[in-house]
């Protein structure tokens, strides 16, 4: 391994608690408002939340590829169309795993993944944005700790969320890739994801529905405690080729 990709790997690290590779999880959030049926838990196969995801079609989540990369589909479900990471909603077993090529790599780009489902899930699936600037407003969602500094408190089981905006790369001090990666702020100096949100969702309003512009990918800085700097996402925008071709019937 080369240096710059242990360095990402250590990142990583920070995000998924009780894994290689941990989730962060938001910090300074509040219960759901409203339901998110695209948002999904992920499950080991003992059934411990581990990382998050969208529904992004029937058949298929999209989450980050450090969730997904050193897993096998029996050892993963999901569960869709529910706020809550213990009931409620449907649980879908996994039949494939599609890691994005850049991944593990000397780039920091290439953290996503997509999951395909062995049926469709009932839940509405969330469409992707088509563009993602500095100044967006963006909500984050998950299930992550609600604490900075890890194992300091249980995870919530009812879906967090978090009003931020998209914000300058240069704000984001850890290796940071500007053409696929969002670096979103930290409202207050202290709020924003933690250890157990990886993968899920960053979202835009549109109207009167959300479309998924990034999912949470590390910390912006090499700060073990969350939320003292803006987060990266890596952005659906940067993939959404990608995600098209491995997607497509």
């Amino acid at each position: 391994m080369t240096r710059r990709l242990l360095v990402l790997l250590a990142l990583l690290s920070l995000l998924v608690p009780g894994t290689a590779a941990a989730a962060p999880a938001i910090v300074g959030g509040t219960n759901a408002d409203q339901p998110y049926p695209f948002a999904v838990s992920l499950h080991s196969a003992s059934g411990k939340l581990f990382c998050a995801g969208a529904l992004i079609a029937p058949t298929w989540v999209v989450t980050a590829a450090h969730c997904a990369f050193d897993k096998t589909p029996p050892t993963i479900s999901v569960r869709a169309g529910t706020n809550e990471s213990g009931q409620g909603g449907e649980v879908g077993q996994v039949a494939g795993i599609v890691v994005n090529p850049a991944f593990n790599t000397q780039s920091p780009a290439g953290d996503i993944a997509l999951l395909r489902l062995t049926a469709p899930v009932a839940a509405a699936p969330i469409g992707l944005a088509t563009a993602a600037a500095p100044g967006t407003a963006t909500r984050i969602l998950g299930w992550g700790q609600t604490c900075p500094k890890l194992n300091c408190g249980d995870i919530p089981t009812t879906l967090q969320q978090l009003d931020t905006q998209i914000v300058e790369g240069s704000k984001c001090t850890s290796v940071f890739d500007g053409t696929a990666e969002l670096c979103t702020d930290n409202p207050g100096g202290r709020s924003g994801a933690c250890f157990g949100d990886s993968g899920g969702p960053e979202i835009v309003r549109e109207g009167d529905h959300w479309l998924l512009v990034g999912v949470t990918s590390r910390p912006g800085n090499n700060d073990p405690e969350c939320a003292t700097a803006p987060s990266i996402y890596t952005s659906v925008v940067a993939y959404a080729p990608w995600i098209a071709e491995k997607t497509k019937a």
